[in-house]
């Protein structure tokens, strides 16, 4: 399924950083499909899923980093930005970029899904979309809702091509170029 596109954007994309600058603490603005999106703080089970999957990676592939919450300019045509929860690049990938780098070299993404009432839309639809078009080789879902992870690879015009799904305890294997394998059993503690 394709996610509605909109006639225009909103707002050209300078006001969009600017706004997205002077917002408070307690939100996250993004500009997904050409349209301001807000993304509340995360809860206390998000972080730490968050903060395994950092682990897990860390240990698996020391050479590589995952960003928590890192600026990335995603979708080509309408010139989207988002907050992924991570991006896996190489170490020090990002020195001297600013708020929104370019996902030039960047090898995952990550969203861990909110209790939002638009996170079916923007996780599983807008955002897994946005990272295609610009040629991210991965993008990892870890769905509290329905306790799986879905891994998506190679991407080909704006979609991933592959898409495999395990549910929490499962063994997840992430091809290259990420080349990591989790084992999942401990996230069933934060599914809720």
């Amino acid at each position: 399924m394709t996610p509605r596109m909109t006639a225009r954007p909103q707002m050209p994309v300078e006001d969009f950083e600017e706004l997205a600058r002077t917002a408070p603490e307690t939100v996250r603005l993004e500009f997904i499909n050409g349209k301001v999106e807000v993304k509340s703080v995360p809860d206390g089970n998000h972080d730490e899923i968050v903060m395994w999957l950092l682990e897990q990676c860390m240990q698996q592939r020391p050479d590589l980093r995952l960003y928590p919450g890192r600026g990335l300019k995603v979708e080509a045509y309408r010139k989207g930005r988002a907050h992924p929860d991570g991006s896996l690049a190489p170490r020090n990938h990002f020195t001297g970029q600013g708020e929104w780098a370019d996902p030039e070299g960047v090898l995952m993404t990550v969203e861990v899904t909110s209790y939002d009432r638009d996170t079916d839309r923007r996780d599983r639809l807008e955002k897994r979309d946005g990272y295609a078009a610009v040629g991210i080789p991965v993008y990892l879902l870890v769905d509290r809702d329905r306790c799986e992870l879905t891994v998506h690879t190679e991407p080909e015009g704006g979609k991933y091509c592959n898409i495999v799904t395990r549910s929490f305890g499962a063994r997840v294997e992430i091809p290259d170029p990420v080349g990591v394998v989790l084992e999942t059993e401990e996230l069933k503690e934060f599914a809720d």
